[in-house]
């Protein structure tokens, strides 16, 4: 559990004010407050940390060294808030103005969050009421089946099998990785695993339908690997299939984006593979026509293709 020193939101978007914009005074018209009270929430917010943030004098106040270091922390903290707050944005169902959007887990989970707060920030600059986003998580096969229904305006893929009965524009290439545990034989081999070893292997895999088991599929069929071997088991959720992995139930292959945590903190070891690129095109399908349909569809296709994976989408004041 996180102990009490963790300062709230508000706090640190305070804190990030001050370190922004540099006074007190400049922090608090851009937060509605007066000088004073932005001094006492500083004070407040030195109480419960433990330590002096700001430095006081006559002539101003400026932040310490430990006050700039835990501003540039906070500014961390609040891009994560963001995206929290466009996710749960996007679940929600309440207005007219509303774009329903289909997409596969590895997307939704790691590059959609930034899309919306992007977008959304887009249309706020155009003085434009925000859109409201609903959002289906589904497996690639399934975000192909409500955009043909027509259940979602716009979806987002990471199969290499394109419907032939639907548009669709690639908007970024996603690396993958082979990974085991720490306690794995691979872990450890001073060789790279080959197409055809990684073929005749049982992984740990998602179900069928799924973007990454079918990218990793065809990437071994083009290597000109045999067909691949049943799998150890079958999860539905990537979060299982790395669970998985890392218990040592066997080897998997999963986006880089999944397993960046994992392998940082060692649950995981990345294992090369020699002739066989990990590499494959998350891609934009819709309905009809060479664009995505006008307004917000289109816009959020525009900003996936050239929004870069990892970006802080934190304003600067």
């Amino acid at each position: 559990m996180l102990s009490p020193r963790i300062p709230e939101l508000s706090a640190l978007e305070m804190l990030a004010a001050v370190h922004d914009l540099g006074s007190l005074s400049a922090a608090g018209k851009h937060l509605g407050l007066s000088q004073q009270a932005v001094s006492s929430r500083m004070r407040s917010l030195e109480s419960q940390i433990g330590f002096v943030l700001l430095t006081r004098t006559p002539r101003g106040s400026t932040l310490t060294e430990s006050g700039e270091l835990v501003a540039e922390w906070a500014a961390e903290v609040l891009a994560a808030g963001e995206r929290l707050d466009a996710g749960i944005a996007s679940l929600r169902s309440d207005t007219a103005r509303q774009l329903k959007v289909a997409a596969s887990q590895t997307i939704a989970e790691h590059l959609l969050p930034l899309w919306l707060v992007a977008l959304r920030r887009q249309q706020e600059s155009l003085e434009l009421v925000p859109t409201v986003v609903e959002l289906a998580v589904n497996n690639s096969e399934a975000t192909i089946a409500r955009v043909r229904s027509g259940q979602a305006a716009i979806g987002f893929i990471e199969s290499p099998h394109l419907p032939p009965d639907l548009s669709a524009a690639a908007v970024q290439e996603d690396d993958m990785v082979l990974v085991v545990a720490p306690e794995h034989p691979w872990a450890r081999r001073q060789t790279p695993v080959t197409a055809r070893e990684l073929a005749a292997t049982a992984l740990v895999t998602r179900e069928h339908g799924s973007g990454t088991r079918d990218a990793l599929e065809h990437l071994l069929t083009t290597a000109g690997a045999p067909p691949p071997v049943e799998p150890m088991v079958e999860l539905s959720t990537t979060a299982a299939v790395r669970s998985a992995i890392a218990a040592g139930t066997a080897p998997g292959v999963l986006s880089a984006l999944a397993v960046r945590d994992d392998l940082a903190l060692h649950r995981l070891v990345a294992v090369p593979v020699h002739g066989l690129p990990l590499r494959r095109t998350l891609t934009a399908i819709w309905q009809t026509g060479t664009s995505p349909p006008p307004g917000p569809a289109r816009d959020l296709a525009a900003i996936a293709a050239k929004t870069v994976p990892g970006t802080s989408t934190r304003r600067k004041s």
